[in-house]
């Protein structure tokens, strides 16, 4: 499905989201997992690939492959490079740490897989992996 890429419409990739996860077997808890993930992955490209633009597209598929819920997500915006993203310090004093970086790291904690990669001249892809069961 293509979304626009504004917040008032990440009720609905997370309920487009949520209902192949009930299809698929997967539990509350695991769906509400997934729906959070793929809300963080979708705010992330809103925020930060379209910051400085309107009229951008989201396009969100999400499939069973070999019992494993693959959600992708691609996007025309900014490039990102994922990897310069540091794990937050949970630890430190909440006036001490940093913004931002918190949604990548939700991501990689409620999904068993994530993977980012992006192309010039054709855009950014997101593809995000929870094994069943």
């Amino acid at each position: 499905m293509i979304f626009p890429a504004q917040f008032e419409f990440l009720d609905e990739i997370r309920r487009f989201v949520g209902e192949l996860a009930r299809k698929s077997g997967f539990s509350d808890k695991e769906i509400y997992s997934i729906q959070l993930a793929a809300d963080e992955a979708a705010s992330n490209i809103i925020e930060h690939a379209y910051q400085d633009s309107s009229g951008g597209m989201l396009e969100c598929s999400c499939g069973m492959e070999a019992g494993r819920l693959v959600i992708s997500m691609h996007d025309d915006g900014k490039p990102f490079d994922i990897s310069r993203v540091k794990e937050p310090n949970l630890k430190a004093d909440l006036s001490d740490r940093q913004i931002g970086g918190l949604g990548i790291y939700l991501m990689r904690k409620l999904m068993d897989e994530v993977h980012y990669e992006s192309k010039p001249g054709r855009g950014n892809l997101l593809t995000m992996i929870k094994r069943k069961g």
